[in-house]
């Protein structure tokens, strides 16, 4: 028998070493090197960035991306048609175009889509810039220009094209019109986000010229463009997945406060319903033209100014610095170039890091003017009186504009509208308008749905309402049969909530209605922080005052320190929050006024009441005794109990002038509304509601 040799298995690739005490070691993966790493490193396009974070931009939910894409092209319009001298016309349609139809597997998945259309009266746009403007994110004119606008970013409008391309495959389309003499032009453009670059999908490439006249109407008809017969203007139209959703932070709460901060403009609106509403405008001439200013020395840090001296033309520091900031003349230049210890006729070339240090230093030393002003247009208080009047209903109005201040170099104003009296939209709220919003809320409860969606209803109001209503807070919105919500509309309409109503506030910049990161804005925390008791009204610590009040704040700036790309909340700078709680002190003031003489006439009014009650007793005691004549007695008492309680008879112009024997008024910037027209108001917005 021959013996065979057992021979050893090599250990594979895979197996493990042993370490000395005979234990398995497992095997290292191999590391990535800095040539692999290279290998996979590639520049990253601002459009592709935004595509993955669109929730920066205000598109992180389907109903915000519908607020957001009217927003836009409705801010551009207005500061279009402001620009060229037009009083801006708007045109705003929404259309439910559908479900989405399928994914591909047989099952269908819900996509509810909108069409989204807005057309202005402005000038029209050029044939070679409009791919550039709604295909191209960060292209603008106003990022580089220190001037009051509503736009700042040139990003808005391209997004919100992007975001209907990645949600529902359809490009943006655009028709403008600068002539009426000229042809239009028509673009179907979708952005490649690879390449922040846009693609022009119709015409080969080209777009399609819409010729003048009637050959225009036929390739209109053609083409299947929509369009509104105008000499000029442009209209965007994008397809997107979206939800329209009425109340608090909806399109039709942005288009009232627009029209609240913009009287000049005219927005004809249909929802997709198809319901109308007219916003008629209430002033017939434009704001001023806010003129483009310099930067301000002190606005500017050092690593700017070492960038703006290396880039300038100029030939000396002195020239430097006057060409170069605002509020800078050759007297000032000269003081700074003596502070920097550098002569005035240096190089700025040539100057280094540190020449640039000392010339910063000196800039913050020396004293400079403020910048000028005439870069911000205020909407004035008259104007937010008209604009207050015309949407909020209320009995007592006031406005106050602070003067112009400063902060990082920056000019800005502050502005404050007040409307007291004002009803609840949950009074005027349908019933098929509350039946749709109980279908369609995200909140989970009773209590949360009456609070998020109607301004001003604070939890107290809410419980006082679900308690009429015999329903639970808890209970969920969705799962309410048709007899349950009937009699939560009952109550809506019944349940004075007055003193349980929480104040709401309208927050604007450059005249454009903030409507979501409220707790994080400084507009909310300083009227929060405010004392508000001092005049007159009921507030807890912490908490917005109570009571049917509605506070606008709008802050007018060359740049407006928005906390993110989204433009929704106010950064907290000092300065901005100083002028902000003088704003609010100066109508707060004017509150207290007001409240005050109501409250004497109410006071007044009860006292006579009471006269009233006794005199004839009073009268025929006396008669009795000194059998006097009753009647001639009776007179004489209430003659005495009237001018006893005069204040009772007080009467107010609309100006909150009193009418009769009194010197005190209310002073300027106020309008108080009389009981009937007031009355008549709310019913007309009941009509409209209804309607």
């Amino acid at each position: 028998m021959v013996a065979t040799k057992t021979r050893k298995k090599k250990p594979s690739a895979k197996a493990t070493k042993a370490d000395s005490n005979g234990t398995p070691r497992p095997r290292r993966r191999r590391r990535a090197t800095a040539e692999s790493m290279a290998a996979s490193q590639r520049d990253i396009s601002v459009s592709e960035f935004f595509a993955k974070n669109r929730h920066l931009l205000g598109f992180d939910n389907p109903r915000k991306a519908l607020l957001t894409t009217v927003k836009e092209a409705v801010d551009n319009a207005i500061d279009a048609c402001e620009e060229a001298g037009i009083l801006p016309e708007i045109w705003v349609h929404i259309q439910k175009t559908g479900n989405g139809n399928g994914n591909g597997n047989g099952k269908s998945t819900v996509q509810n889509r909108f069409k989204v259309g807005v057309q202005d009266n402005g000038p029209g746009i050029l044939k070679k810039q409009i791919p550039l403007i709604f295909g191209k994110l960060l292209y603008g004119s106003k990022f580089h220009r220190l001037r009051m606008s509503r736009g700042q970013q040139g990003i808005g409008i391209s997004a919100a094209g992007m975001y209907g391309l990645l949600t529902t495959g359809r490009p943006i389309r655009i028709m403008s019109k600068v002539s009426v003499r000229k042809p239009a032009h028509y673009y179907e453009i979708q952005i490649d986000t690879k390449r922040n670059h846009p693609e022009i999908i119709n015409g080969r490439g080209e777009g399609v010229d819409v010729p003048p006249g009637a050959k225009g109407a036929k390739a209109i008809d053609k083409h299947g463009i929509e369009w509104i017969d105008s000499d000029h203007g442009t209209r965007v139209t994008i397809e997107l997945e979206a939800r329209y959703q009425r109340g608090r932070g909806s399109v039709d709460e942005y288009l009232e406060q627009t029209a609240i901060a913009n009287p000049h403009v005219a927005i004809h609106y249909a929802d997709p319903d198809g319901n109308q509403k007219e916003y008629a405008r209430v002033a017939d001439v434009l704001p001023a033209e806010p003129k483009e200013i310099k930067p301000h020395p002190y606005g500017i840090e050092l690593g700017m100014l070492v960038n703006m001296l290396k880039g300038t033309k100029a030939p000396t520091v002195s020239q430097f610095l006057t060409k170069s900031f605002s509020r800078v003349s050759p007297a000032v230049a000269r003081r700074i170039c003596e502070g920097a210890g550098i002569t005035t006729r240096a190089r700025p070339t040539k100057c280094g890091r540190h020449e640039a240090d000392e010339i910063y230093r000196a800039i913050q030393e020396t004293k400079i003017k403020a910048p000028s002003t005439d870069c911000i247009s205020p909407i004035g208080e008259e104007l937010i009186l008209k604009g207050l009047h015309q949407i909020v209903p209320g009995e007592f109005y006031t406005a106050a504009t602070r003067p112009p201040s400063v902060y990082r170099g920056n000019p800005f104003q502050i502005e404050v509208g007040l409307a007291y009296g004002g009803g609840m939209t949950a009074h005027r709220v349908t019933r098929e308008a509350l039946l749709e919003m109980l279908e369609e809320t995200d909140a989970r409860t009773l209590r949360l749905f009456l609070t998020t969606t109607f301004d001003g209803l604070g939890p107290d109001a809410s419980d006082r309402i679900l308690k009429e209503a015999k329903l639970k807070t808890r209970s969920s919105p969705g799962k309410l049969t048709a007899k349950q919500a009937e009699h939560l509309h009952e109550a809506m309409r019944n349940v004075n909530v007055s003193d349980g109503q929480s104040m709401n506030v309208f927050r604007y910049a450059n005249r454009v209605p903030l409507q979501f990161q409220a707790g994080g804005c400084l507009i909310t925390q300083t009227v929060t922080s405010t004392n508000w008791r001092a005049y007159g009204l009921s507030q807890s610590r912490g908490s917005l005052p109570r009571g049917p009040i509605t506070v606008m704040v709008h802050m007018a700036s060359v740049w407006v320190p928005f906390t993110s790309e989204s433009k929704e909340a106010v950064a907290g700078y000092p300065e901005i929050q100083k002028e902000l709680r003088l704003a609010l002190q100066a109508v707060g003031r004017k509150l207290k006024m007001y409240l005050r003489r109501r409250s004497k006439v109410k006071h007044e009014g009860q006292r006579r009441q009471i006269f009233l009650r006794y005199l004839k007793e009073v009268a025929g005691a006396v008669s009795s005794i000194n059998r006097g004549d009753q009647d001639a007695l009776y007179e004489k008492l209430l003659q005495v109990a009237r001018k006893r309680t005069v204040a009772a008879d007080m009467q107010l112009d609309d100006r909150g002038r009193v009418i009769e024997e009194t010197d005190e008024d209310f002073g300027e910037n106020v309008l108080i509304v009389d009981p009937v027209e007031r009355a008549a108001q709310l019913a007309t917005q009941e009509d409209d509601t209804d309607d």
